[in-house]
């Protein structure tokens, strides 16, 4: 407030100035603070209420300062007992409701019907309220309910055939009769002649059934009701399960069969056909078999056809004697075990004119290992060869010299027309001569009557060389050195290695790292192609956690091992950021502070994992209005100040006084002389808030008595408070009207005590400059006390910092003072007394 100089200023009195503090106290003081409203109540909510049901409203009474209410609140807290079936949704700012979960289902039968509830609501600026909600959960009837699988339908099984009488017990009980003593009533709401149920749930057949009769299943609908007349319904299926109670019947008329000798193998001689009344007269549930031990004939279990299993000749051996087979078939419906019906059939092998020489056997596959000796038998084909003929010299015969694909110098007879096959060249697998023949051979030798007409029968031997394991699985390095730079992405190739076997055929070599590559988020940060041995990553290594991996590989080809050592470098890149503390500051300074001034003795001090602490570079990107800070150092150093770079022109230049400053840190301070292509830079941020106070508070030295209050209590300052700096304001101004009216009123006594003390001494007047000089002593002479201030503080509402003696309370500005509050001229006719000392001249502006 500012009065003007030049006219005179009424004090008040005393009583006024102590009304005006209480008001304005009160007003300080009042106000209502955060509370919940239709809070504390009682609730009622039904049983098995769904999700989302409505239980209570309620809303929320704002503080004065409208501080909103934090997200997520209210909130419930604390239930008793505990449980998860209620929440509070929000409606509006200050509107909510308490609703069902569905977590948690409400049974007045069988969990607690009541629940109290703790609701506890907190706004921006720290206010709570908690208050109770008492839930009740109200009963509601409900119909029987079936237990378990029964609640969803069962399906039921009897066999055949079956006596009538008992088939299932069906239960279902009352949710309200927790003992379960009160009876309920069953019954089948889709009756049937076959089945009746009793009151009490139990199911019964009344006739038998036949499946073969057509009744395979039924559909029943059975029904409860409870003592209130409420039902509930199921679904029972009874299904009739067929046994196997008739005999299979043969279908094919046909007994007897005659057939050729040497017919080829599996040629279908007989078909055999059968049903099943079981299997509603098909027969695809039939399974045939011969009986009859016989090594000629094989039957198609499925289908009853009989094929030539083995060489029917009827010049030799059994049929020489008896060319009659006589084979028993049987018939059993399936599963085995139960029905089954027999047949006999006959089979007559007719004689063929079939006499050259011949052999048992005339194909042979041989396998030789590649490494076998000149002179090994392969073959004595004498155990195999004969002629039916029965005097000699037509049940004699010979072999020819052997001939081929790629038998010429590898295979002969020993001795001449023996048949006896022996090794005579090489098999070695890896030979040139022997690749190009797919180390594969073909033999042919025939068999000759040695009387005429010299039938002749070919022999066919094939011999196929085997492998061996000769040589080692090797990789083609001792050891494998690989570098990948640490910013490369997953999936980048980092190498290959190759192993490879002398040995052929070459087997397909398959690769695995069995050990090695683990860090610490992931057990392997490499893959290695099974199949081509390429090492790629599996995500983005980092050279600051490990450097180097060393794996080891190894590699199979189903025969041999073999493993190495495989050596991965991570290549360091500027891949980290500068990390400062602290990364966000707030500072107050004057308006007059001195440029160059280290501004609160700030020091940001930075750490970089792949940099060195010379590579630093500091820049204030946004914020820095009119360029009045800067940073020493600003490169080279991992430790530099805020300076303040020009001085504030608060008259017209500067108009901001709250400075956000973004500053940057980067980690390259040789970024200038180089190209940015080449150059990895990384950039850290550090927020700092400068607020500069244009007119810092200053500390007013009075004459004693002086009237000093200590607050103890915390100014929690708030920017949508406004009122508070204005009641300081005018509490301070009031409050020093009050003490200048004290100081007025103290003069005027003394000056009326000191008169008429000299009047009543009678000593002779002075004169007039003496007066004078007495009164400047008078003026002079007051008590000086010196405070000694012991403490130190910020002001939370200016951020300026002061100091305070922690005896008295007194308090003063630390720091240079620019400017002193302005105080109105006193009047003339005070002038002279003791009050001109506590009234400092007002130079408002």
């Amino acid at each position: 407030m500012k009065i003007p100089s030049g006219r005179p200023h009424r004090k008040p009195s005393s009583m006024q100035g102590t009304v005006i503090i209480l008001a304005l106290l009160g007003i300080t003081s009042g106000g209502e603070a955060l509370h919940l409203i239709h809070l504390p109540a009682t609730s009622n909510v039904s049983e098995n209420a769904p999700p989302a049901t409505l239980v209570h409203k309620f809303s929320v009474n704002l503080s004065v300062s409208l501080s909103p209410v934090i997200l997520g609140f209210p909130m419930v807290i604390n239930p008793k007992p505990f449980t998860e079936a209620f929440r509070v949704n929000r409606l509006s700012a200050t509107n909510f409701e308490v609703v069902t979960t569905g977590k948690e289902q409400l049974d007045f039968e069988r969990g607690p019907t009541i629940f109290d509830l703790q609701i506890y609501v907190k706004d921006d600026a720290g206010v709570t309220d908690v208050q109770i909600l008492t839930v009740q959960v109200t009963d509601v009837n409900e119909p029987p309910q079936f237990q378990g699988s029964l609640a969803q339908g069962l399906n039921l099984y009897i066999i055949e055939r079956t006596n009538p009488g008992f088939i299932y017990q069906v239960e279902a009980f009352d949710p309200e009769d927790t003992s379960r003593n009160t009876p309920l009533g069953y019954f089948l709401i889709s009756p049937s002649k076959n089945f009746r149920m009793s009151a009490n749930g139990t199911l019964f057949s009344t006739t038998e059934l036949d499946f073969e009769a057509g009744n395979k299943s039924f559909d029943l609908l059975v029904g409860v009701r409870d003592s209130r007349d409420l039902e509930a319904s199921t679904a029972l299926k009874v299904t009739i399960v067929n046994i196997n109670d008739e005999i299979p019947r043969f279908t094919s008329p046909q007994r007897v069969y005659s057939i050729p000798e040497e017919v080829p193998l599996g040629t279908m001689v007989a078909n055999i056909t059968a049903m099943d009344p079981d299997d509603e007269g098909f027969s695809g549930h039939l399974l045939y078999s011969i009986t009859t031990t016989s090594s000629y004939f094989v039957v198609d279990q499925l289908t009853g056809t009989i094929q030539v299993a083995q060489r029917l000749d009827r010049d030799a051996g059994e049929l020489r004697q008896n060319p009659i087979i006589s084979l028993e078939v049987l018939v059993r419906d399936r599963p085995s075990g139960g029905q089954e019906n027999r047949m006999q059939i006959t089979f007559i092998v007719e004689d063929i004119n079939d006499n050259p020489a011949t052999c048992r056997k005339l194909t042979f596959s041989i396998m030789l290992p590649e490494r076998a000796a000149n002179g090994t038998l392969l073959l004595d084909l004498n155990k195999f060869c004969f002629d039916d003929d029965s005097e000699a010299p037509n049940n004699k015969f010979n072999f020819t010299t052997p001939s081929g694909a790629g038998s010429s110098r590898r295979f002969s007879q020993h001795p001449a027309g023996s048949g006896r096959i022996v090794l005579i060249g090489d098999l070695d697998y890896e030979n040139p001569s022997n690749l190009a023949a797919g180390n594969k051979y073909s033999v042919i030798i025939q068999v000759q009557d040695a009387a005429p007409p010299y039938y002749k029968n070919s022999i066919y031997i094939s011999i196929l060389t085997s492998p061996e394991n000769e040589f080692p699985l090797i990789f083609d390095r001792p050891s494998y050195m690989f570098a990948v730079p640490e910013r490369r992405p997953a999936r980048t190739q980092v190498g290959q290695v190759r192993a490879t076997d002398a040995d052929f055929p070459q087997s397909p070599v398959m690769y695995s790292i069995s050990r090695g590559g683990a860090s610490l988020q992931y057990p392997n940060i490499f893959w290695i192609n099974p199949k081509t041995g390429e090492l790629q990553l599996i995500t983005q290594a980092d050279h600051e956690t490990t450097p180097v991996y060393i794996l080891t590989v190894e590699a199979t080809n189903g025969e041999d091992r073999s493993s190495v050592t495989v050596t991965v470098d991570i290549i360091g890149e500027n891949d980290e950021k500068p990390i400062c503390t602290p990364n966000f500051y707030f500072m107050v300074i004057p308006v007059d502070l001195k440029v160059g001034t280290n501004i609160q003795n700030f020091k940001l001090t930075c750490t970089d994992l792949d940099s060195s602490p010379t590579s630093f570079r500091y820049s204030i990107g946004s914020g820095n209005i009119n360029n009045h800070f800067a940073f020493s150092p600003n490169a080279g150093s991992n430790i530099t100040r805020l300076l303040l770079a020009s001085r504030f022109d608060y008259s017209s230049l500067d108009t901001v006084w709250d400075f956000k400053l973004l500053v940057y840190i980067t980690d390259d301070n040789l970024l200038s002389g180089r190209r940015k292509a080449m150059a990895l830079v990384e950039t850290g941020t550090v927020t700092l808030s400068v607020k500069v106070v244009p007119h810092p508070a200053t500390s007013i030295a009075t004459p004693r008595p002086r009237i000093t209050y200590q607050i103890r209590r915390e100014n929690v300052y708030s920017p949508s408070a406004w009122y508070v700096p204005f009641i300081i304001t005018l509490g301070s101004i009031v409050l020093l009207g009050f003490l200048g009216s004290l100081m007025v009123r103290l003069s005027k006594a003394v000056y009326r005590h000191c008169s008429s003390t000299t009047r009543k001494d009678k000593r002779p007047l002075a004169k007039k400059g003496d007066m004078k000089s007495m009164k400047r002593e008078a003026i002079v002479e007051s008590i000086q006390m010196n405070s000694v201030f012991d403490g130190e503080a910020i002001d939370p509402v200016t951020g300026e910092i002061y100091e305070f003696n922690s005896k008295t309370g007194a308090r003063k500005w630390k720091g240079p003072l620019t400017q002193l509050p302005n105080w109105p001229q006193p009047s003339t006719q005070h002038r002279g007394t003791a009050g001109e000392a506590s009234a400092p001249k007002h130079t408002g502006r």
